[in-house]
């Protein structure tokens, strides 16, 4: 077990805080799958759209608080901030890796 945090993961935490969804998306696999508030997207452009849509009904940023490795997956908690309900809360985001991208992501508090 690692607390360090990926290549992938990494470009996904600080693209998206950037709003740079080219480098978001960089470290995810072509046919990926993100599963958050209970939706599923599957694909590099149904990702770009969620993402697209997600910031801008919460305009949020996500700092990092942990990070764990265990094996092909990562699991990274941050405080979530937004212009949501409860601004800000915790999340813990589950990333699968496959051949060094990330096949998936879960966001769930």
């Amino acid at each position: 077990m690692s607390n360090t945090i990926t290549g992938p993961v990494t470009a996904y935490f600080e693209g998206r805080n950037a709003r740079n969804f080219k480098q978001a998306l960089s470290g995810f696999a072509e046919d990926a799958v993100v599963r958050d508030e209970s939706r599923m997207h599957r694909g590099l452009e149904a990702i770009r759209v969620w993402m697209t849509e997600t910031i801008a009904a919460y305009d949020d940023r996500s700092e990092l608080r942990a990070v764990e490795n265990k094996g092909d997956h990562v699991i990274a908690t941050a405080e979530v901030s937004g212009h949501f309900p409860g601004s800000p809360i915790i999340l813990r985001y589950r990333f699968e890796m496959k051949d060094g991208a990330i096949a998936s992501l879960e966001i769930a508090p």
